[in-house]
């Protein structure tokens, strides 16, 4: 074997070429520790110098993520002595490769989760060197659709996860669906970091071996695998115990045994890699499970869009109602405007028509007076009259 490796070292692509079946299996058995590092770069051809150049001229900007990525380096490994010292080389170097990256893809920035993927590279190689595999990763493996805004990438493969556990591991899934617990409460940490977050970087070095062999959908196998290892498990937890142990116990299926008498026992990577390679997921299933996906989004695409639709014209009616009401506001004004003026025309009507009365009165008094005058009048003078004639 060590003559093999030999060879993988000396010209890779041949032995890729000629012998992938032979070299895949030895990947499947575990890469050497000491040539994991150049392995993982072989694998995902990241040697360039001139990215290497351009993350030598990135460290010298200055990113608008620095506080944010400076906050979660104690986060990032913290039992693993490489990492301990917030002085020393591994927070240092941890720290350079995600400003880089956060400059060199604006997009992306800097999201948590991303120190996770950094980390087991900087284990196995140089900054210059994880900067240029981090920048394969996200690329040519697609794990940026992971971090870009609204997560495609991620929403895919969580449903793609999904509709797996349901195929594969029924029992689970309707567990799960029973207590109300979706994948996105504790498998988005998978993908996002490759499982690097919470679980023993012994187990996630073998993932990223058949990550950077197989792709991205690696992490498949590797999920179903753990979910069924610890079926009896999970299919007795309710909702608050369930979500605890799928985030932070499903690992320790694989812990060392109690009896081992290493100094410092490992988990049981090989035991983990060889149940994920057991799991039968082909690229037909996925596939069609990404179709469905699809057809999900065009379905909630075109219901976004009617409703948006519909939201458009309920905005132009209530503008219509609220200029109705504003118009109806207005004639109710002018019609009480209208009713006062005939309210007061009537009054005055009224008080013009007293004032007649009074006139029509006043008239016939004067003229009843000015009559028993004239009669008087009348009367005076016949009786002087008289008075002359008897004279």
């Amino acid at each position: 074997m060590a003559d093999f490796w030999g060879a993988v070292m000396s010209n890779y692509e041949l032995v890729a070429s000629t012998q992938p079946r032979e070299l895949s299996r030895a990947i499947q058995q575990g890469i050497p520790p000491a040539l994991r590092g150049m392995t993982w770069q072989l694998m995902s051809a990241s040697k360039d110098q001139d990215l290497e150049t351009v993350y030598s001229s990135l460290l010298k900007e200055t990113s608008p993520h620095e506080k944010s990525i400076g906050r979660d380096l104690s986060r990032t490994f913290p039992k693993h002595e490489y990492f301990q010292d917030s002085e020393g080389a591994g927070q240092e170097n941890l720290f350079n490769v995600v400003k880089a990256y956060s400059l060199y893809d604006e997009e992306v920035g800097y999201t948590q989760g991303l120190q996770f993927i950094v980390g087991p590279l900087l284990l196995n190689m140089p900054d210059e060197e994880a900067f240029c595999v981090l920048v394969r990763l996200m690329k040519s493996y697609d794990l940026r659709s992971h971090y870009t805004p609204n997560m495609p990438g991620l929403q895919l493969r969580l449903f793609q996860f999904d509709r797996l556990v349901e195929e594969l591991l029924p029992g689970v899934f309707m567990h799960l669906l029973r207590q109300g617990v979706k994948s996105s409460m504790y498998a988005s940490q998978w993908f996002l970091t490759l499982f690097g977050y919470r679980f023993p970087l012994e187990l996630v070095s073998c993932v990223f071996d058949l990550v950077f062999a197989e792709g991205v959908e690696a992490i498949f196998r590797f999920s179903i695998a753990i979910l069924k290892r610890n079926e009896e498990k999970i299919c007795e937890l309710e909702f608050e115990h369930l979500i605890e142990y799928l985030k932070n116990g499903l690992f320790e299926a694989y812990a060392p045994d109690f009896d081992d008498p290493s100094p410092e026992p490992l988990y049981k990577a090989d035991e983990f890699v060889r149940e994920a390679l057991q799991v039968k997921i082909t690229p037909l299933m996925l596939d069609q499970f990404g179709d469905e996906w699809e057809n999900l989004c065009r379905q909630q695409n075109a219901h976004t869009a009617e409703i948006e639709t519909l939201r458009k014209a309920n905005a132009q009616l209530s503008a219509q109602v609220r200029g109705l009401e504003a118009s109806l506001a207005q004639i109710n004004q002018e019609h009480c405007d209208l009713v006062r003026q005939v309210v007061m025309a009537k009054l005055e009507r009224e008080e013009l028509e007293d004032e007649l009365v009074k006139y029509k009165i006043a008239f016939a008094d004067l003229s009843h007076k000015q009559e028993s005058e004239g009669a008087q009048a009348r009367l005076s003078q016949d009786r002087s009259g008289r008075g002359s004639i008897s004279t």
